[in-house]
């Protein structure tokens, strides 16, 4: 017997399977997919016999060694859990993107690196409905497809209206799966948004930025729906104002989040609370932080966050993971520098946009902040 019939065998022997669980696990490329000219879907397996379920919207972790640097990164499963002895994620090259970038140059089919997960509170288990309005921009498709992709190989009862952006019509991820899933059953509508096509494309779509008027027009019926949204943070905040202008009740609104702050990551809080104490006994000679919008500031050393600072002067930003993953702490720095080690929470674009994580960025100048 081949070492692939062995392996095939043992996948479905139920007595040598195992169930995915939040951990760290060995896996393995098997298929490489170029979905648009700058889009790549990476497929693994795990290299145990395992069923790898998870809640459709989730995201894993990935642990991989770049010029001899340890870099961990996150991307959200774009696969469903219908399909469940493997997974996949599909990643964008950006420009100067570290990580995205590697992957596209460097990983090849057999590959093995290590991944962490899958958590993440962005899921259509926690948040059921009958009625589902995806909205996504870009990349952030990815965890919609997911959902999109369980109801729909699963039969599920879920009205699905898919509303995804994108810059141009080659740029459309998923296009001819979308099409096909719109084809087959009656309670799946597909809006497609770009916001301009080149010369020589053809486009009979909407064209333009999704707005109120263009959302009331492809859904009138939003606020009755669930709302599960995906894409950069400007698109996000621009939904959001959309929805609640429009009264949307937004305990109904679901946008990407990365999970529960793990213990270790308290304990991490804890002590950088301890130790800001201390600091605010001693004469500070460290770094200005201002936040425009609150009109306050505040002086931190080196070694502090602008979380930190935040809290000083009783500033509410948001926060869960603690460690620079979930992407919650956003705020955009108009000046200055900071110092910024995230684990996969924010992407490229929007450090291109100015955006940093404050829970794990310390300043290197003085800085003024927009939160």
């Amino acid at each position: 017997m081949s070492e692939m019939d062995t392996n095939v065998e043992n996948s479905l022997n139920p007595v040598s399977t195992q169930t995915w669980s939040n951990g760290r696990h060995l896996v393995r490329c098997v298929k490489i997919i170029q979905e648009t000219h700058d889009v790549k879907t990476f497929c693994f397996v795990s290299q145990t016999p395992m069923l790898l379920f998870f809640k459709p919207g989730q995201f894993v972790t990935l642990e991989l060694l770049i010029d001899d640097e340890q870099v961990m990164r996150s991307y959200t499963m774009s696969s469903s859990p219908s399909v469940p002895y493997s997974f996949s994620i599909t990643v964008k090259r950006v420009k100067n993107g570290q990580v995205s970038n590697w992957l596209h140059d460097n990983l090849r089919v057999d590959d093995e690196l290590a991944v962490h997960g899958p958590i993440g509170n962005f899921n259509c288990i926690d948040f059921p409905t009958d009625k589902a309005l995806f909205l996504s921009g870009g990349v952030g498709i990815t965890p919609v497809m997911s959902m999109a992709r369980w109801w729909y190989d699963t039969n599920g009862a879920v009205n699905m209206k898919f509303v995804h952006s994108a810059q141009t019509p080659k740029d459309i991820i998923f296009l001819k799966e979308l099409e096909l899933i719109a084809s087959r059953i009656d309670n799946f509508e597909l809006s497609i948004i770009c916001e301009r096509y080149d010369i020589g494309e053809s486009w009979h779509g909407y064209r333009g930025f999704l707005t109120q008027a263009l959302l009331l027009l492809i859904a009138p019926d939003v606020l009755q729906r669930e709302v599960y949204c995906c894409g950069p943070e400007p698109y996000m905040r621009a939904v959001r104002t959309m929805l609640i202008d429009l009264g949307y009740d937004m305990s109904r609104y679901h946008e990407e989040s990365f999970g529960e702050t793990p213990p270790d990551a308290i304990e991490d809080a804890e002590e950088s609370a301890e130790q800001a104490l201390i600091a605010d006994e001693q004469p500070s000679t460290g770094f200005a932080v201002e936040f425009i919008d609150e009109g306050m500031s505040v002086t931190v050393n080196e070694s502090e966050t602008i979380h930190a600072a935040s809290a000083k002067l009783g500033i509410h930003v948001p926060k869960a993971c603690g460690m620079g993953i979930c992407g919650s702490c956003k705020v955009r720095l108009l000046s200055g520098e900071v110092n910024m080690e995230h684990n996969g929470g924010i992407s490229e674009e929007e450090i291109e946009e100015g955006y940093i994580l404050s829970c794990c960025s310390s300043p290197i100048k003085d800085v003024s902040i927009e939160t």
